[in-house]
Protein backbone atom coordinates (compact mmCIF):
# COMPACT_ATOMS: atom_id res chain seq x y z
CA UNK A 1 0.00 0.00 0.00
CA UNK A 2 3.01 2.26 0.00
CA UNK A 3 4.61 4.14 -2.83
CA UNK A 4 7.47 6.57 -2.67
CA UNK A 5 7.49 9.04 -5.54
CA UNK A 6 10.70 10.86 -6.34
CA UNK A 7 10.11 13.69 -8.78
CA UNK A 8 12.81 15.30 -10.83
CA UNK A 9 13.84 18.77 -9.66
CA UNK A 10 11.30 21.36 -10.69
CA UNK A 11 12.78 24.01 -12.92
CA UNK A 12 9.70 26.17 -13.06
CA UNK A 13 10.04 29.64 -11.57
CA UNK A 14 8.12 31.00 -8.65
CA UNK A 15 5.56 32.80 -10.80
CA UNK A 16 4.69 29.69 -12.79
CA UNK A 17 4.25 27.54 -9.71
CA UNK A 18 2.12 30.08 -7.89
CA UNK A 19 -0.04 30.47 -10.97
CA UNK A 20 -0.56 26.71 -11.11
CA UNK A 21 -1.41 26.70 -7.42
CA UNK A 22 -4.01 29.39 -7.95
CA UNK A 23 -5.59 27.48 -10.83
CA UNK A 24 -5.99 24.33 -8.75
CA UNK A 25 -7.03 25.95 -5.48
CA UNK A 26 -10.77 25.88 -6.09
CA UNK A 27 -10.67 22.29 -7.28
CA UNK A 28 -8.97 21.20 -4.07
CA UNK A 29 -11.07 23.20 -1.64
CA UNK A 30 -13.38 20.26 -1.10
CA UNK A 31 -10.79 18.31 0.91
CA UNK A 32 -12.07 19.77 4.17
CA UNK A 33 -15.23 17.70 3.97
CA UNK A 34 -14.40 14.90 1.56
CA UNK A 35 -11.20 13.37 0.30
CA UNK A 36 -9.48 10.32 -1.08
CA UNK A 37 -10.05 7.36 1.16
CA UNK A 38 -12.84 9.03 3.14
CA UNK A 39 -15.28 6.26 2.41
CA UNK A 40 -12.91 3.63 1.03
CA UNK A 41 -10.67 0.93 2.43
CA UNK A 42 -7.63 3.21 2.65
CA UNK A 43 -6.51 6.49 4.17
CA UNK A 44 -4.36 8.39 1.71
CA UNK A 45 -1.87 10.81 3.30
CA UNK A 46 1.29 12.43 1.98
CA UNK A 47 4.57 14.07 2.92
CA UNK A 48 7.53 16.00 1.55
CA UNK A 49 10.93 14.88 2.80
CA UNK A 50 14.54 15.62 1.80
CA UNK A 51 15.54 12.26 0.37
CA UNK A 52 18.40 13.74 -1.65
CA UNK A 53 20.71 16.68 -1.08
CA UNK A 54 22.51 18.04 1.96
CA UNK A 55 19.78 17.13 4.48
CA UNK A 56 18.94 13.67 3.14
CA UNK A 57 20.60 12.30 6.28
CA UNK A 58 17.50 13.58 8.09
CA UNK A 59 14.81 12.73 5.57
CA UNK A 60 15.82 9.17 4.69
CA UNK A 61 15.80 7.76 8.26
CA UNK A 62 12.72 9.78 9.18
CA UNK A 63 10.90 8.19 6.26
CA UNK A 64 12.16 4.73 7.21
CA UNK A 65 10.81 5.05 10.75
CA UNK A 66 7.35 6.16 9.62
CA UNK A 67 7.33 3.52 6.87
CA UNK A 68 8.06 0.83 9.44
CA UNK A 69 5.15 1.96 11.62
CA UNK A 70 2.63 2.24 8.78
CA UNK A 71 3.68 -1.14 7.36
CA UNK A 72 3.29 -2.70 10.80
CA UNK A 73 -0.22 -1.37 11.42
CA UNK A 74 -1.28 -2.22 7.86
CA UNK A 75 -0.16 -5.80 8.50
CA UNK A 76 -2.35 -5.70 11.61
CA UNK A 77 -5.39 -4.54 9.65
CA UNK A 78 -4.82 -0.79 9.39
CA UNK A 79 -6.65 1.98 11.23
CA UNK A 80 -10.18 0.82 12.02
CA UNK A 81 -9.96 -1.53 9.05
CA UNK A 82 -8.55 1.06 6.64
CA UNK A 83 -5.02 0.64 5.28
CA UNK A 84 -2.71 3.67 5.28
CA UNK A 85 -1.35 4.80 1.94
CA UNK A 86 1.55 7.19 2.57
CA UNK A 87 2.80 8.99 -0.53
CA UNK A 88 6.22 10.54 0.01
CA UNK A 89 7.94 12.93 -2.38
CA UNK A 90 11.50 14.19 -2.35
CA UNK A 91 11.75 17.97 -2.00
CA UNK A 92 15.55 18.04 -1.55
CA UNK A 93 14.86 20.55 1.27
CA UNK A 94 13.89 23.17 -1.31
CA UNK A 95 10.89 25.45 -0.55
CA UNK A 96 10.07 25.97 -4.23
CA UNK A 97 9.97 22.25 -4.94
CA UNK A 98 7.81 21.82 -1.84
CA UNK A 99 5.14 24.14 -3.26
CA UNK A 100 4.97 22.03 -6.42
CA UNK A 101 4.90 18.81 -4.40
CA UNK A 102 2.07 20.19 -2.25
CA UNK A 103 0.06 20.91 -5.39
CA UNK A 104 0.59 17.35 -6.62
CA UNK A 105 -0.19 15.67 -3.33
CA UNK A 106 -3.33 17.68 -2.66
CA UNK A 107 -4.53 18.44 -6.18
CA UNK A 108 -3.69 15.19 -7.95
CA UNK A 109 -3.24 12.51 -5.31
CA UNK A 110 -6.09 13.90 -3.18
CA UNK A 111 -4.40 13.21 0.14
CA UNK A 112 -6.48 14.02 3.21
CA UNK A 113 -3.49 15.22 5.26
CA UNK A 114 0.22 15.96 5.14
CA UNK A 115 1.83 13.80 7.83
CA UNK A 116 5.43 13.64 9.10
CA UNK A 117 6.90 16.05 6.56
CA UNK A 118 10.19 17.86 7.21
CA UNK A 119 11.41 21.44 7.13
CA UNK A 120 10.35 24.82 8.52
CA UNK A 121 10.98 27.05 5.49
CA UNK A 122 9.69 24.33 3.18
CA UNK A 123 6.40 23.99 5.04
CA UNK A 124 5.99 27.77 5.26
CA UNK A 125 6.17 27.96 1.47
CA UNK A 126 3.39 25.39 1.14
CA UNK A 127 1.07 26.66 3.87
CA UNK A 128 -0.83 29.21 1.71
CA UNK A 129 -1.93 26.46 -0.66
CA UNK A 130 -2.28 23.51 1.69
CA UNK A 131 -3.67 25.09 4.85
CA UNK A 132 -5.34 28.27 3.65
CA UNK A 133 -6.71 27.40 0.22
CA UNK A 134 -7.17 23.63 0.29
CA UNK A 135 -7.97 23.24 4.00
CA UNK A 136 -5.80 20.12 4.21
CA UNK A 137 -4.18 19.68 7.65
CA UNK A 138 -0.40 19.57 8.13
CA UNK A 139 0.35 17.22 11.00
CA UNK A 140 3.50 16.39 12.98
CA UNK A 141 5.89 18.37 10.77
CA UNK A 142 9.54 17.98 11.83
CA UNK A 143 10.57 21.60 12.23
CA UNK A 144 8.55 24.61 13.14
CA UNK A 145 8.59 28.05 14.66
CA UNK A 146 6.86 29.57 17.63
CA UNK A 147 4.64 31.72 15.41
CA UNK A 148 3.16 28.53 13.93
CA UNK A 149 1.34 27.89 17.20
CA UNK A 150 0.92 31.31 18.81
CA UNK A 151 -1.80 31.90 17.83
CA UNK A 152 -2.71 28.41 16.59
CA UNK A 153 -3.24 28.08 12.84
CA UNK A 154 -6.27 26.11 11.65
CA UNK A 155 -5.22 22.66 10.47
CA UNK A 156 -1.62 22.87 11.73
CA UNK A 157 -0.68 20.54 14.60
CA UNK A 158 2.83 19.79 15.87
CA UNK A 159 4.59 17.19 18.00
CA UNK A 160 8.07 18.72 18.21
CA UNK A 161 9.16 20.71 21.25
CA UNK A 162 10.25 24.11 19.97
CA UNK A 163 13.97 24.82 19.77
CA UNK A 164 13.43 27.70 22.19
CA UNK A 165 12.02 25.30 24.79
CA UNK A 166 14.87 22.89 24.14
CA UNK A 167 17.25 25.73 25.03
CA UNK A 168 15.25 26.34 28.20
CA UNK A 169 15.56 22.67 29.12
CA UNK A 170 19.35 22.51 28.74
CA UNK A 171 19.77 25.84 30.54
CA UNK A 172 17.85 24.51 33.54
CA UNK A 173 19.78 21.22 33.40
CA UNK A 174 23.17 22.96 33.47
CA UNK A 175 22.15 25.13 36.43
CA UNK A 176 20.63 22.19 38.29
CA UNK A 177 23.97 20.41 37.84
CA UNK A 178 25.64 23.30 39.70
CA UNK A 179 27.02 25.53 36.94
CA UNK A 180 27.29 29.17 38.00
CA UNK A 181 29.00 30.44 34.86
CA UNK A 182 27.71 29.21 31.50
CA UNK A 183 29.08 29.91 28.03
CA UNK A 184 26.74 29.41 25.07
CA UNK A 185 28.64 28.59 21.86
CA UNK A 186 26.40 29.04 18.84
CA UNK A 187 26.51 29.43 15.06
CA UNK A 188 26.04 32.98 13.84
CA UNK A 189 22.87 32.73 11.64
CA UNK A 190 19.81 34.39 13.17
CA UNK A 191 17.99 31.10 13.81
CA UNK A 192 20.83 29.86 16.04
CA UNK A 193 21.16 33.23 17.76
CA UNK A 194 17.46 33.20 18.63
CA UNK A 195 17.78 29.82 20.32
CA UNK A 196 20.97 30.84 22.15
CA UNK A 197 19.23 33.93 23.52
CA UNK A 198 16.74 31.73 25.40
CA UNK A 199 19.41 30.29 27.70
CA UNK A 200 20.16 33.26 29.97
CA UNK A 201 16.58 34.16 31.03
CA UNK A 202 15.75 30.58 32.03
CA UNK A 203 19.12 29.97 33.70
CA UNK A 204 18.61 33.10 35.80
CA UNK A 205 15.03 32.07 36.59
CA UNK A 206 16.40 28.86 38.10
CA UNK A 207 19.27 30.68 39.87
CA UNK A 208 19.48 34.51 39.66
CA UNK A 209 23.20 34.40 40.49
CA UNK A 210 24.12 32.49 37.33
CA UNK A 211 26.24 34.31 34.75
CA UNK A 212 25.65 33.52 31.08
CA UNK A 213 27.82 34.63 28.16
CA UNK A 214 27.55 33.89 24.45
CA UNK A 215 30.21 33.14 21.84
CA UNK A 216 29.20 33.29 18.17
CA UNK A 217 30.96 30.99 15.69
CA UNK A 218 30.95 31.34 11.91
CA UNK A 219 28.42 28.90 10.45
CA UNK A 220 29.93 25.63 9.17
CA UNK A 221 33.45 26.54 10.27
CA UNK A 222 35.82 23.59 10.36
CA UNK A 223 38.60 25.11 12.46
CA UNK A 224 37.64 25.20 16.13
CA UNK A 225 41.15 25.88 17.40
CA UNK A 226 40.55 29.61 18.06
CA UNK A 227 37.07 28.85 19.40
CA UNK A 228 38.39 26.55 22.11
CA UNK A 229 41.04 29.13 22.98
CA UNK A 230 38.27 31.67 23.55
CA UNK A 231 36.31 29.19 25.62
CA UNK A 232 39.33 28.62 27.83
CA UNK A 233 39.78 32.37 28.27
CA UNK A 234 36.14 32.78 29.35
CA UNK A 235 36.63 30.19 32.13
CA UNK A 236 33.05 28.86 32.20
CA UNK A 237 31.89 26.03 34.43
CA UNK A 238 29.69 24.58 31.68
CA UNK A 239 29.26 24.99 27.94
CA UNK A 240 26.02 24.86 25.96
CA UNK A 241 26.40 24.30 22.22
CA UNK A 242 23.76 25.45 19.74
CA UNK A 243 25.42 24.06 16.64
CA UNK A 244 24.81 21.52 13.91
CA UNK A 245 25.91 17.96 14.59
CA UNK A 246 29.15 18.20 12.54
CA UNK A 247 30.01 21.52 14.19
CA UNK A 248 29.39 20.12 17.65
CA UNK A 249 31.59 17.14 16.84
CA UNK A 250 34.38 19.45 15.68
CA UNK A 251 34.03 21.46 18.89
CA UNK A 252 34.27 18.34 21.06
CA UNK A 253 37.27 16.94 19.20
CA UNK A 254 39.21 20.21 19.45
CA UNK A 255 38.31 20.59 23.13
CA UNK A 256 39.71 17.13 23.84
CA UNK A 257 42.82 17.90 21.77
CA UNK A 258 43.46 21.05 23.79
CA UNK A 259 42.81 19.33 27.10
CA UNK A 260 39.59 21.22 27.83
CA UNK A 261 37.20 19.14 29.90
CA UNK A 262 33.92 20.86 30.78
CA UNK A 263 30.32 19.67 31.22
CA UNK A 264 28.83 20.20 27.76
CA UNK A 265 25.13 20.37 26.90
CA UNK A 266 23.33 20.52 23.55
CA UNK A 267 19.89 20.72 21.97
CA UNK A 268 18.20 17.99 19.91
CA UNK A 269 19.95 18.48 16.52
CA UNK A 270 23.23 17.57 18.24
CA UNK A 271 21.77 14.47 19.91
CA UNK A 272 22.30 12.33 16.84
CA UNK A 273 24.30 9.23 16.00
CA UNK A 274 26.37 11.37 13.61
CA UNK A 275 27.77 13.39 16.51
CA UNK A 276 29.21 10.25 18.09
CA UNK A 277 30.51 8.83 14.82
CA UNK A 278 32.29 12.10 14.03
CA UNK A 279 33.54 13.00 17.50
CA UNK A 280 34.24 9.42 18.61
CA UNK A 281 35.49 9.24 22.22
CA UNK A 282 35.44 13.04 22.48
CA UNK A 283 31.63 12.78 22.66
CA UNK A 284 31.70 10.71 25.85
CA UNK A 285 29.71 12.42 28.59
CA UNK A 286 27.98 14.87 26.26
CA UNK A 287 24.54 15.78 27.60
CA UNK A 288 21.65 16.79 25.36
CA UNK A 289 17.88 16.87 25.05
CA UNK A 290 15.90 14.89 22.51
CA UNK A 291 12.33 14.65 21.25
CA UNK A 292 12.19 10.89 21.88
CA UNK A 293 13.73 8.28 24.13
CA UNK A 294 17.15 6.89 23.26
CA UNK A 295 16.80 4.19 20.56
CA UNK A 296 19.01 1.88 22.65
CA UNK A 297 16.62 1.91 25.64
CA UNK A 298 15.10 -1.31 27.01
CA UNK A 299 11.67 0.34 27.16
CA UNK A 300 9.01 -1.94 25.55
CA UNK A 301 7.83 0.83 23.19
CA UNK A 302 11.39 1.35 21.96
CA UNK A 303 11.89 -2.39 21.57
CA UNK A 304 8.76 -2.54 19.40
CA UNK A 305 10.31 0.16 17.21
CA UNK A 306 13.59 -1.72 16.83
CA UNK A 307 11.77 -4.96 16.01
CA UNK A 308 9.60 -3.29 13.37
CA UNK A 309 12.61 -1.55 11.81
CA UNK A 310 14.44 -4.87 11.51
CA UNK A 311 11.39 -6.50 9.91
CA UNK A 312 10.05 -3.79 7.62
CA UNK A 313 13.06 -1.53 6.98
CA UNK A 314 16.07 -3.89 7.11
CA UNK A 315 19.36 -2.15 6.56
CA UNK A 316 18.07 1.22 7.74
CA UNK A 317 19.55 2.72 10.90
CA UNK A 318 17.16 2.47 13.86
CA UNK A 319 18.40 5.73 15.38
CA UNK A 320 16.91 8.95 16.70
CA UNK A 321 15.74 10.24 13.33
CA UNK A 322 13.94 7.02 12.46
CA UNK A 323 12.34 7.10 15.90
CA UNK A 324 11.10 10.65 15.17
CA UNK A 325 9.33 9.32 12.08
CA UNK A 326 7.95 6.33 13.96
CA UNK A 327 6.58 8.52 16.76
CA UNK A 328 4.92 10.96 14.37
CA UNK A 329 3.29 8.12 12.44
CA UNK A 330 2.04 6.59 15.68
CA UNK A 331 0.55 9.87 16.94
CA UNK A 332 -1.34 10.25 13.66
CA UNK A 333 -2.64 6.68 13.81
CA UNK A 334 -3.72 6.88 17.45
CA UNK A 335 -5.68 10.08 16.85
CA UNK A 336 -7.22 8.86 13.59
CA UNK A 337 -8.46 5.73 15.39
CA UNK A 338 -10.84 7.96 17.36
CA UNK A 339 -12.70 9.10 14.24
CA UNK A 340 -16.16 7.65 13.85
CA UNK A 341 -17.23 7.56 10.23
CA UNK A 342 -15.48 9.05 7.22
CA UNK A 343 -11.78 9.92 7.54
CA UNK A 344 -11.49 13.31 5.84
CA UNK A 345 -9.35 16.39 6.16
CA UNK A 346 -12.05 17.97 8.29
CA UNK A 347 -12.58 14.97 10.58
CA UNK A 348 -8.83 14.52 11.10
CA UNK A 349 -8.37 18.17 12.13
CA UNK A 350 -11.35 17.91 14.47
CA UNK A 351 -9.94 14.72 16.03
CA UNK A 352 -6.59 16.42 16.71
CA UNK A 353 -8.33 19.28 18.50
CA UNK A 354 -10.00 16.78 20.82
CA UNK A 355 -6.88 14.66 21.44
CA UNK A 356 -6.03 15.56 25.02
CA UNK A 357 -3.88 12.55 25.92
CA UNK A 358 -2.00 10.64 23.22
CA UNK A 359 0.85 8.47 24.48
CA UNK A 360 3.22 7.28 21.72
CA UNK A 361 5.36 5.53 24.32
CA UNK A 362 8.63 6.65 22.72
CA UNK A 363 7.92 10.39 23.04
CA UNK A 364 6.04 12.62 25.50
CA UNK A 365 2.27 12.38 25.93
CA UNK A 366 0.71 14.74 23.39
CA UNK A 367 -2.05 17.11 24.47
CA UNK A 368 -3.92 19.20 21.91
CA UNK A 369 -6.92 21.51 22.13
CA UNK A 370 -8.64 24.24 20.16
CA UNK A 371 -6.31 26.78 21.75
CA UNK A 372 -3.10 24.74 21.73
CA UNK A 373 -1.98 22.97 18.56
CA UNK A 374 1.51 22.05 19.82
CA UNK A 375 1.33 18.68 21.54
CA UNK A 376 4.23 19.03 23.96
CA UNK A 377 6.92 21.22 25.51
CA UNK A 378 8.68 18.26 27.07
CA UNK A 379 12.00 16.67 26.15
CA UNK A 380 14.01 13.58 26.98
CA UNK A 381 17.40 14.11 28.59
CA UNK A 382 20.10 11.91 27.05
CA UNK A 383 23.82 11.43 27.64
CA UNK A 384 26.59 9.61 25.75
CA UNK A 385 27.70 6.61 27.83
CA UNK A 386 30.21 4.11 26.46
CA UNK A 387 29.71 5.54 23.00
CA UNK A 388 25.90 5.22 23.00
CA UNK A 389 23.13 7.72 23.63
CA UNK A 390 21.30 6.74 26.82
CA UNK A 391 18.14 8.20 28.35
CA UNK A 392 18.39 10.00 31.70
CA UNK A 393 15.17 9.78 33.71
CA UNK A 394 11.76 10.36 32.20
CA UNK A 395 10.41 13.14 30.02
CA UNK A 396 11.12 16.58 31.40
CA UNK A 397 9.18 19.83 30.99
CA UNK A 398 11.41 22.91 31.24
CA UNK A 399 10.53 26.14 33.07
CA UNK A 400 8.28 28.44 31.09
CA UNK A 401 9.92 31.21 29.08
CA UNK A 402 8.77 34.75 29.88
Amino acid sequence: MFRTIKRFRRAAGTTAVLAAVALTANACAGNDSTGAGSGSSEIHIGAWLPLTGATASYGVPEKAGADAYFKMINAQGGINGRKVKWTVEDNAADPQQTVQIARELVGQDKVVAIVNANGTAQAEAAFPFVLNQSKVPVLNEVGGAENWYKPPRPGLFGTQTLYEDQAAAIAAWAVQDGAKKILVVHSDPAAFVNVAEQVAPVAKKVDPSVEVQRLAVKYQTTDYTPVISKVKAAKPQAVIVILTSPEAAAFLKEAKLQGLSLPTYAYAPVAAESTISLAKDAAEGLKAVQLVKAPSDDDPAVKEFRTAMAKYEPGQDAGFLALWGWSNAKVFAEITKTIKGAVTSQSIAAAYQKASSVDPGVSPVMKFSTSDHLGTRSVQRVVVKNGVWTSVGGFYTPPTRD
